[in-house]
């Protein structure tokens, strides 16, 4: 038998769209953002996506922006959002909530690091993607334990997805920024005997592709 795990990352929020203001991106990490009206629409998108689902839990980040993105196809599929501690964002330390434009100016060597080989980094005072993958890969072992034989839903952040993917593909993390993962996008493994097997990675079209 095999247990099917969907991993879908949060909708958009007000920060997701930051790269056109003029600070640009911020590294956001464990900052608690809500979705925005296009998140929301992103969710609800998600939602009737999985609405055939056999869904038997639903487990998300404790992060507002994930379970809010969780819990439309919580209420359909008449399942409670569990919060799942070790699939919460990343911790950038001294860069969140930061543009991308002033790290890169504070700590140029390191954010050239971080563009080229983001596996060697950890922001001063924040996690490395190895320590990320860690306790992500812990916990999606944890609820497929608890769910054998059934599908789960787990909903979480860009950071976190990507590396699981990595993970769940066999990859180290030096792959990580050849990962894509969009606002309110799904992914499916199937997990049998011990090994992964990727059904579908990075899919939007219930958002209209």
């Amino acid at each position: 038998m095999v247990t099917r795990i969907i991993l879908v990352r949060h909708g958009q929020t007000a920060w997701n769209v930051g790269a056109s203001s003029d600070e640009g991106e911020r590294f956001r990490g464990r900052i608690d953002l809500p979705l925005n009206e296009r998140g929301r629409a992103q969710a609800q998108a998600l939602a009737g996506r999985l609405a055939d689902e056999p869904v038997a839990a639903i487990y998300s980040s404790p992060l507002q922006r994930a379970i809010e993105t969780a819990e439309p196809t919580a209420r359909r599929l008449g399942l409670t959002v569990q919060p799942l501690e070790g699939i919460v964002d990343i911790n950038y330390g001294h860069w969140q909530e930061r543009p991308h434009s002033e790290v890169a100016r504070l700590y140029p060597a390191l954010y050239r690091q971080w563009l080229q080989e983001p596996h060697k980094v950890r922001p001063p005072g924040g996690e490395s993607l190895d320590e990320v993958r860690e306790r992500a890969m812990a916990a999606l072992h944890q609820v497929i334990a608890r769910h054998q034989d059934q599908t789960i839903l787990v909903a979480a952040h860009q950071v976190v997805n990507k590396v699981l993917v990595c993970a769940m593909l066999d990859l180290d993390n030096s792959h990580f920024w050849r990962i894509r993962q969009d606002n309110g996008c799904l992914n499916i493994f199937d997990y049998q005997e011990g090994l992964f097997t990727a059904i579908l990675i990075n899919d939007t079209c219930h958002l209209g592709c």
